[in-house]
C-alpha cells in the first residue's frame, strides 16, 4: 500500500486536491467492483493542511483535512494542489509548508505538484537543476525567482528524480494517472481511468502527447539530446542530428548515450515513438496508417514491427485492449 498525503493549500483550487484524492482512492477499487472482482485499493490517502483545521478554498468552499502537518508520521507520496496566482501570497500564507517538504524529501518522500502548487516545491530549492512544468500563465515568474529550475511549461507532466509536476488546473488529473501509472503499472492506470471516465493522461500542454522525459543521469549535454528528441521524434531524420544538437560526434553520442539512458539512441527513438503511438491509440480514432506517420514512421508496416517488438502486441490488438469505446 502506497501512503499518499495530499496537503490542502490555503487558497488551493479545490478540484486540484479532491481530483487526485478520488483518483487515489478509487485505483484497484471502483474498476474492480464494476468488474466484479475483489478490490484491491493501491493507494492509503491522507488529507492534511498547516495546522490541521478547515481550509478555505479558492471560492465559497472549506474542506477539513483529516490530520495536520505535524501529524503525518509516514507517506510515500506527497501531493501540492493548486492555488492562487501570487507566488508571494502563496509562500506567505502556506509557509511552513516548504520546510515540512524539505523534511520529507530527505526522508525519500516523492514529491508531486500541480499548476501554482509548484511554485511551493521550487521555493524550497529541492527543483534546482532539475525539469518542472507549471501552468504557462505564471511560468513567465516562476522562471524569474526561481532561474535555476528547469522550467518546461510546453509539456502537461514533469519528472525529474523523485518529483512529479503538472501544469494547469485540469493537469492535476493527468498527474494523478501518470502517478497511478508510475506507482501500479499502466494497465492499473487504464483501468482507473476508464472507472472514473478521465480522458488518458496527456502530456503536453500544447500540440502532441508524449510521455513525460525521464532523467536519471547528470549528462547534461545528453539530456539536451533528450529534449530534441522529445521535441523532434515525429519528424523523419537521421540520428546524426541529435548528436549535431549537442556538439558531440557520432561515436562518442552513441557511447555517451547509452552509458546515461541504458538505451542505444536508436533503441530509445523507438521507444518514445511507441509510447506516443500508445497514447494516440488509447485515446485517438485516427487509422494506424495515421499514427504511424503522426510518430514519425511513413512505413506502416516498419511501424507495426517496432510497436509489436517494445509491446508484445499489434497497433490494432492494443487499441482493443486500451483505447476507447467508439
Amino acid at each position: 500500500m502506497i501512503d499518499v498525503t495530499v496537503v490542502i493549500l490555503d487558497g488551493t483550487f479545490s478540484s486540484t486536491a479532491v481530483g487526485p484524492m478520488e483518483v487515489f482512492r478509487h485505483t484497484g477499487t471502483l474498476w474492480n467492483d464494476f468488474a466484479g472482482k475483489a478490490p484491491t485499493p493501491r493507494f492509503r490517502v491522507t488529507t492534511a493542511s498547516v495546522n490541521g483545521r478547515p481550509v478555505e478554498c479558492d471560492g465559497p468552499l472549506y474542506i477539513r483535512p483529516m490530520a495536520s502537518l505535524a501529524a503525518i508520521r509516514k507517506t510515500d507520496l506527497i501531493f501540492l494542489p493548486s492555488t492562487g496566482p501570487s507566488l508571494n501570497d502563496i509562500v506567505e500564507r502556506n509557509g511552513e509548508v516548504v520546510p515540512w517538504l524539505r523534511r520529507w524529501s530527505k526522508r525519500g518522500a516523492a514529491i508531486a505538484s500541480v499548476c501554482t502548487g509548484v511554485g511551493l516545491v521550487a521555493a524550497t530549492g529541492l527543483l534546482d537543476g532539475k525539469r518542472a512544468t507549471t501552468h504557462w500563465g505564471v511560468a513567465p515568474e516562476f522562471r524569474r525567482q526561481f532561474p535555476k529550475v528547469k522550467w518546461m511549461p510546453e509539456v502537461m507532466v514533469t519528472e525529474d528524480r523523485g518529483f512529479y509536476c503538472g501544469g494547469g488546473v485540469n493537469a492535476s488529473l493527468d498527474l494523478s494517472l501518470y502517478l497511478v501509472e508510475r506507482y501500479c503499472g499502466h494497465e492499473v492506470a487504464m483501468q482507473t481511468a476508464k472507472a472514473l471516465l478521465i480522458e488518458t493522461p496527456r502530456a503536453w500542454q500544447a500540440g502532441f502527447g508524449i510521455v513525460p522525459l525521464k532523467t536519471e543521469h547528470s549528462d547534461e549535454a545528453i539530456s539536451g539530446a533528450q529534449e530534441w528528441l522529445h521535441k523532434n521524434f515525429h519528424k523523419n531524420f537521421a540520428l546524426e542530428a541529435p548528436a549535431r544538437a549537442v556538439g558531440m560526434s557520432m561515436r562518442n553520442f552513441v557511447r555517451r548515450f547509452k552509458e546515461a539512458t541504458g538505451d542505444a539512441p536508436l533503441i530509445y527513438l523507438q521507444k518514445l515513438r511507441v509510447a506516443a503511438a500508445k497514447r494516440l491509440l488509447e485515446s485517438d480514432h485516427r487509422g494506424v496508417q495515421e499514427i504511424s506517420e503522426a510518430v514519425g514512421y511513413q512505413d506502416v508496416a516498419f511501424f507495426r514491427t517496432i510497436f509489436e517488438r517494445h509491446t508484445g502486441a499489434s497497433p490494432s490488438a492494443y487499441r482493443r485492449r486500451f483505447g476507447k469505446v467508439a
